[in-house]
């Protein structure tokens, strides 16, 4: 019996807990005094922590940053890192994204497949560890984070506190093994309301989603309302208008998906601009609609802001236009961008805010990751290769990924592995009617058994 298996006992049990801690709607709140991303980012880890106490394991929470739950002996630790704070629901859903619903072979929910399944999974690999009395050379660990989808300082702030693991993998990602991530640059961009026709904008929710939606209220006149009717049959995109007293009111229907791969989604703002701009003179948009008309458009490789490129080890750099707001009187923006392994991050940001200057627009940093790039001969990839082949009867492929997990945190230590195979429809991480495929997601469970108990023994 291959190790991994054991888990399978415990199927009924992990889906019951799982269901637990997605009814905590773990989206970033007001900070609190000793809960830094709010309180329900710090109810959902004290959840899963109290799940881990049930189950016999010492755990630690780290002033609400992070937590864990350990099993073993030994000087060294090994880890697996996932997250318990999830990104908005959004609209659109068939069921309640905060109660677990299963249809069919599926399990639907906010946050089963990003990142709380997941969680739940490797704490019970600890259980079977400990039940089955297993020796160990090094104490293995499985950590929660609480402001993973924000790009927060969680596991920094851990990582003060607690020791460095001297390997591990976040099962936030894909099968096989992903040992190159692509840098990830947030830039903001900022400048007066100085438009003559625009009196509101607002778009997006996280700047690492495409946004599903975008509204704007606009002061002209019953000829221009008739003129944006005209254009709309035309455009690229699904909106509606209403006519108010100043002028319209008009609305942008998109397609939510992860900014890591913007081609899967459609960006209701940019759309909503590039309509916009079909009507409306630059002079009547003003400062900052004419800087994200002109270097960003509709575009989802910069090529307008001179950053198109890729490299042969991760693929093309890719940007989304994630948030986008204009009041009485200012306009902000914020973009995600994917830069793949190779590439310069600084020269990306002093391009960015060269356009900018010309433009005056201010731009400042909103968060920048630097790429993570595992050599592939690694002793822990093997690892990791064996376990998945286990039971896929080959090895793990390796591949590189725009997105950005807790592997990064790991300083050259770790990697994405799981817990979803390449052949699954893309249908989960930040989108409307997140879910899992239940065998597929307790074969995952046997996979990550199988590596842990190899991280804690080899």
């Amino acid at each position: 019996m291959r190790f991994g298996d054991k888990i399978l006992k415990y199927q009924e049990q992990i889906f019951q807990d799982m269901a637990r801690l997605i009814a905590i709607p773990s989206v970033r709140g007001e900070a609190e005094d000793g809960k830094p991303f709010g309180k329900y980012p710090a109810e959902a880890l004290d959840c899963i922590l109290k799940i881990a106490e049930k189950l016999g394991l010492p755990v630690k929470n780290v002033g609400n940053y992070a937590g864990h739950a350990e099993y073993g002996d030994g000087e060294e630790i090994a880890a697996v890192l996932t997250h318990v704070d999830v990104v908005p629901a959004g609209d659109g859903w068939e069921t309640d994204p905060f109660t677990m619903v299963k249809q069919g072979g599926a399990y639907y929910g906010r946050g089963v497949a990003d990142d709380k399944g997941a969680a739940v999974v490797s704490l019970y690999c600890l259980k079977v560890l400990q039940e089955e009395n297993v020796q160990t050379k090094r104490r293995i660990r499985t950590i929660f984070g609480a402001g993973e989808e924000t790009g927060s300082d969680d596991l920094e702030r851990y990582f003060e506190k607690e020791p460095m693991p001297v390997m591990g993998f976040t099962p936030d990602s894909e099968y096989g093994v992903c040992n190159r991530e692509k840098g990830i640059l947030r830039m903001n961009f900022s400048a007066p309301n100085d438009s003559t026709v625009l009196r509101e904008f607002t778009a997006g929710t996280v700047v690492n989603a495409v946004p599903a939606g975008a509204f704007a209220d606009l002061a002209c006149t019953k000829e221009e309302v008739e003129r944006l009717r005209q254009a709309m049959a035309s455009a690229e995109g699904r909106f509606t208008i209403e006519e108010t007293e100043e002028g319209a009111h008009l609305s942008s229907a998109g397609t939510a998906s992860h900014a890591m791969q913007p081609e899967e989604g459609f960006n209701a703002a940019s759309h909503l601009i590039a309509l916009l701009f079909q009507v409306f003179s630059e002079d009547q948009m003003g400062t900052l609609m004419c800087f994200l008309r002109r270097h960003i458009g509709t575009e989802l490789d910069g090529a307008s802001l001179g950053l198109k490129q890729q490299d042969g080890e991760s693929g093309p750099l890719t940007l989304n236009l994630g948030l986008v707001h204009a009041g009485a009187s200012l306009c902000t923006a914020s973009i995600d961008i994917r830069y793949p392994v190779t590439a310069d991050g600084e020269k990306i940001i002093a391009a960015i805010q060269s356009k900018a200057r010309e433009e005056d627009v201010f731009s400042e940093e909103g968060g920048h990751m630097k790429p993570l790039f595992l050599p592939a001969n690694s002793p822990f990839i093997t690892l990791l290769q064996n376990a998945y082949a286990e039971f896929m009867g080959k090895p793990a492929n390796l591949y590189a990924t725009g997105g950005g997990t807790y592997a990064r945190e790991l300083k050259g230590r770790g990697v994405a592995f799981g817990p979803f195979f390449p052949d699954e429809p893309d249908r989960r991480l930040h989108n409307t009617g997140e879910h899992i495929d239940i065998d597929r997601f307790m074969l995952h469970a046997q996979i990550c058994l199988e590596a842990m108990y190899h991280m804690a023994v080899d």
